[in-house]
This record gives C-alpha cells, sequence and structure tokens, in this order.
C-alpha cells in the first residue's frame, strides 16, 4: 500500500465530531419544566416547542447539564408530550428599545397591550444590563421632587437614589404610585407591574395615561398569573429600559411593583431546579437576584443620567422582618414604611415617619430643612409612643415638656401629612410648609 493510499483511509477512518445543531427533542415533562436534547444555548436563551396540537410554545432555558437541557413553559396551556422539538428561537440578551415605548403599555417581550401596533423600534439594550465601575458613579447632588408632601419635606429624594416601599396589603401603596408616576419630575418614567391582580393592573394603567404626563410613562404589566419566568423577565426589561434612557442623559423614574412578587417567582424556580431552601422557603438564588436587579438603578458612570427607583416591598402579615424585606433594606437606600394604624385612622399617603428613612438626606437638605423634619419626627414618635396612655386620660398636662409639645402639635402634623391623590405638593412648596410648623 502506498502512502496516498495509507494518507486517504487515514482520512476516511477519522471519528467527525457530531454536528452542532440548534434543535432537539422532547426526553421528558415534569410541571413547567421540560427535558430536552442538549444544544448550545446560554441560559436565558428563548426556544420554540412544537406540541402535539402543531402549536409553537415559547420556553426559556434555565439550566442543562451532560445529558439535557431544561426548559421551562411560558405558556400553561400547552399540549407537550415526549418527542415534541425544540428549537432555539433567540439568545435573549437584547430587548428592543427607544422613544416609541413612551405612552405604551408592553409585556415581557415587548409586545403591546394596548391594542395598538409598535412602530419599528431600531435600538438595542442588553436585558441585563452593563457593568459599571463603582468608582466612576456620580455622587447624588440633587434633590427629586415626587410631588408628595411628606416624602419632599421629611424624607427628600436625590436623582439617582433607590427606596424600597414597605407596606403590608390594603394600606394605599397603589395609590401613592400612581401619585408619584404623575407627580414626579423625571424626563421619563418606567412603571413594572410585576405580579399584581389584572384588576388592579388595569386600574393603574387607565390611572397614569389619563393625566397630561402620560407622554413619558411607559409601562411593562405582567399579572400574577403568568409564568414565573415571564415575572422575572418583565423585571429585567423595565430596568433595562430605564438603564437606556439614563444612557441618553435622561432622569428616569423607575417603579417597579412589586420586588416581592419577582422573589416569589425565582423561588418557584429556584425550588423546581432542586435547590435547597434557607430562611421562610426562599433559595440562595433570590437573595442573589434581589441586589443584582437593585444595583443596577442610580447614578450613571459617564453622563449626567439617572435613575430613581422605587420598590415595593410587600410585608406578608405586616411582618417588616421578612427575607425578601430584610435583604433589600440592606442594599437601597432608604425605606418607606406604610403603616395600617395610620390608614385606619384615614392618614393618607400612610407614611410611618418614626420607621422610615432617606440615607441621602442628610446631604441634600439645608441645616435649618434637616432640624425642623428632626423636630417633626420627635414630635410624632412621643405622641405614638404616648398614645394609649393619652385614651386612657393618665397623662396630665405639663408633667413632659416635649409630650405637651407633641400633643399640641398633632393635629398640624397629621395634616402636613395628609394629602389627596389629586394634589400636587412641590419640593419647595413642602420644604416651606415644614419650615412655617416650626418657625
Amino acid at each position: 500500500m502506498n502512502l496516498e493510499t495509507k494518507l486517504i483511509n487515514n482520512i476516511t477512518n477519522i471519528k467527525r465530531p457530531k454536528r452542532i445543531t440548534s434543535s432537539g427533542r422532547v426526553n421528558r415533562f415534569d410541571g413547567n419544566v421540560i427535558y430536552c436534547d442538549p444544544f448550545p444555548a446560554p441560559i436565558g436563551s428563548l426556544c420554540l416547542v412544537k406540541d402535539q396540537m402543531g402549536k409553537e410554545v415559547l420556553a426559556e432555558v434555565i439550566s442543562f447539564d451532560q445529558n439535557h437541557n431544561m426548559l421551562a413553559i411560558l405558556e400553561h396551556s400547552s399540549h407537550i408530550v415526549a418527542g415534541c422539538e425544540v428549537s432555539l428561537h433567540d439568545d435573549g440578551r437584547y430587548i428592543d428599545v427607544d422613544n416609541t415605548l413612551l405612552g405604551r403599555v408592553t409585556d415581557a417581550f415587548g409586545n403591546p397591550l394596548d391594542d395598538k401596533p409598535l412602530e419599528p423600534i431600531n435600538s438595542k439594550w442588553p436585558l441585563m444590563g452593563k457593568v459599571m465601575n463603582p468608582l466612576k458613579r456620580n455622587l447624588i447632588k440633587k434633590p427629586l421632587d415626587v410631588g408628595v408632601r411628606v416624602i419632599n419635606a421629611l424624607l427628600t429624594v436625590g436623582q439617582g437614589q433607590r427606596l424600597g416601599i414597605i407596606a403590608g396589603s390594603g394600606v394605599g401603596k397603589s395609590v401613592l404610585l400612581g401619585m408619584m408616576s404623575k407627580y414626579t419630575e423625571a424626563d421619563v418614567v418606567v412603571v413594572a407591574l410585576i405580579g399584581e391582580r389584572s384588576r388592579e393592573v388595569g386600574s393603574m394603567v387607565n390611572e397614569l395615561f389619563n393625566d397630561e404626563s402620560a407622554s413619558k410613562i411607559t409601562v411593562v404589566a405582567v399579572p400574577a398569573d403568568r409564568s414565573p419566568l415571564m415575572r422575572i423577565r418583565a423585571a429585567n426589561r423595565a430596568t433595562a429600559i430605564a438603564e437606556y434612557f439614563r444612557d441618553q442623559n435622561k432622569n428616569v423614574l423607575l417603579i417597579m411593583d412589586s420586588l416581592t412578587r419577582i422573589a416569589h417567582a425565582k423561588r418557584e424556580i429556584g425550588l423546581s431546579l432542586g435547590e435547597p431552601t434557607t430562611s421562610k422557603g426562599y433559595p440562595a438564588s433570590v437573595i442573589s437576584m434581589i441586589p443584582n436587579l437593585i444595583e443596577r438603578s442610580g447614578t450613571n458612570d459617564q453622563g449626567e443620567g439617572s435613575i430613581t427607583s422605587f420598590y415595593t416591598i410587600l410585608a406578608d402579615g405586616d411582618d417588616n422582618n421578612d427575607p425578601v424585606v430584610d435583604t433589600a433594606r440592606a442594599i437601597l437606600d432608604g425605606h418607606i414604611v406604610l403603616s395600617r394604624s395610620n390608614a385606619q385612622m384615614g392618614i393618607y399617603p400612610a407614611v410611618d415617619i418614626s420607621h422610615s428613612i432617606s440615607r441621602v438626606m442628610s446631604d441634600l437638605a439645608t441645616q435649618e430643612h434637616l432640624n425642623a423634619s428632626k423636630l417633626f419626627r420627635k414630635h410624632i414618635s412621643t405622641y405614638i409612643e404616648n398614645k394609649d396612655l393619652l385614651l386612657m386620660g393618665g397623662y396630665t398636662q405639663g408633667q413632659d415638656k416635649d409630650l405637651d409639645e407633641a400633643i399640641i402639635m398633632w393635629p398640624k402634623l397629621i395634616d402636613f401629612i395628609s394629602q389627596s391623590n389629586t394634589e400636587k405638593s412641590s419640593f419647595e412648596n413642602a420644604k416651606a410648609e415644614l419650615l412655617k410648623l416650626y418657625s
């Protein structure tokens, strides 16, 4: 056998690698998670599964091993069985975003929910954002007017600050969010309604777009009956939209309602993947997701754009020590607690001044403003601490100077906190009214 023949035989006998494909077939189906033949697809990729009725069902890659790709089904009513074909649809890394989204309501994938076609969108932004150098981020220097007197005067918010709104159910959280969405002095307002009741989503959207500020608002809505992965994707999408406008040197207000529902969605996914649980059934992936999401907002490292963000946190059973509440409170730049007792007394917004704080207020307010806010807090706390004693008639005026002052000031304090949802109170007016109380 000559050398040429040997070379031809050797080439013919080489074991060629299998052709890399972007599709496979379902091997088994466990609840909303399917296991299919492995093919190259990063976590977060979107795939199409053709069910036995011929319908293409959207699924997202959530994990993989040597033998399977694991995908979560994004639609509840599907007829998927073993053998159904799975194909890669999109790597899911980028979203389409530009000014076209302003004044519109979209879902987790950017599809319009307001029965109007979307014009072509040419710009893209990473769904998971871009990493910034923390040392290059701009400092928070300017106060942000949110149009709510008690927040402007006593919990002054800065452009680029991240705050949590901690509340139980039925204490006026949605009303407060609506007020800030309409009255805040921001270039763009991004509202994420995630995991809420469909009725509440519809009511909120109608209120937001029935106002002259509608042209600067965009809403991402995924109600409670949608897949947990859609809820998580909606949170990342809303944040990505806010990041895009921040990159255009806009001052953006991001309102996310609610962070707790996002954590619940992440818990569902974690448990389906067999993650061990920690406190109150939350796996470790939930605790790591919260700071990753929150840290994407804030000031920019290039230009003057900023994202001022408010994340609502549902305190289940009015428990302010819930793991989600604790984790968020540790990473945020302040928190606003809504009190059920205030709501029961008819005080709206039901802000609990004594348990709320803005960690950047001391950098933004004048010394005169800070002194007046401290006196206000002192009188509120003193009165509430002794309220039961006063109601029982166990206190005689003159025994405590601070309590005497708090009793005299109490009606004025309640009037100051109370504000109708149709009333706007600017930062300068709120500050002037506070100083007038203690002049």
